[in-house]
Parts: structure tokens; sequence; C-alpha cells
């Protein structure tokens, strides 16, 4: 019984082990060969910067988070999609283009609603840094 009981835990640490390694890969795939998600992360990081020179809140720190990895989530997200699509459908397709417009609305969405995050988060603070008040 008790070989069973490790056995079985070895092999689920195992399957653990290879969906890390599987998730690693694909985000190695989306910064390797999205141009977007890559400018979308430099601008996280960015923000990231602007954070710690701003000395955000906690709580401030954690909606920043939310909104990066929202906006990060949303266009990988999207790629996959679009890959499936392009799979199931290589072929020009009404319903296919549809597919692929909305998943790209919804980036476009979450990427407006970071940029208003990011002015209720830092506007206040840069304009309180130079205007010297």
């Amino acid at each position: 019984m008790r070989r069973l009981l490790y056995s079985r835990r070895k092999t689920q640490t195992i399957g653990v082990l290879k969906s890390f390694v599987y998730a690693v890969d694909g985000v190695a795939y989306i910064l390797r060969t999205q141009r977007n998600a890559r400018i979308e992360l430099a601008i996280g990081i960015a923000a990231v910067a602007l954070a710690l020179w701003l000395g955000l809140s906690p709580l401030e720190w954690a909606v920043l988070a939310i909104t990066i990895a929202l906006v990060l989530a949303l266009e990988w997200i999207n790629t996959s999609l679009e890959l499936a699509v392009s799979l199931a459908s290589p072929d020009r397709h009404p319903s296919a283009k549809a597919s692929k417009d909305v998943a790209a609305a919804c980036v476009l969405l979450g990427a407006i609603t970071s940029v208003v995050v990011g002015l209720l988060l830092f506007g206040p603070r840069l304009v309180e840094r130079f205007a010297g008040t």
C-alpha cells in the first residue's frame, strides 16, 4: 500500500512538473513569436519600475499586478485562439475572421483598461512630483 501511495505521489509530482514545463514553453513561444506580447511585457515592466519610483501602496501594487496580468493573459489567450482558429480553418472564412477579431477586441479592451488604471495610479503622483507640491 505504501509503495502504491508513493508511486501515485511521484506520478502526480511528475505531472505537475510537466505542466510547469509546458507553461514555460508557452510563455517562451509567445515572447519569441508575438511582437505585441513583447511590447505589453515591456510596458508592464516599465509600469513596475515607475511604481517602485513612486512608492505605491500595497493595494495599488495589487491593482497594478492584476492589471498587468490581465493584459498579458488576454494577449496570450488571443494568440492561442488565433492559432487554433487558423489550424481549424486554414482557408478564409467569415466566422474565423470574426472569432479572431473578437479575441483581438478583448485584448484592446484590456489595454484601454490598463491605461485608465495607469492614469489613476500614476497620474496624481506624477503631477505631484513634477509640480513640486
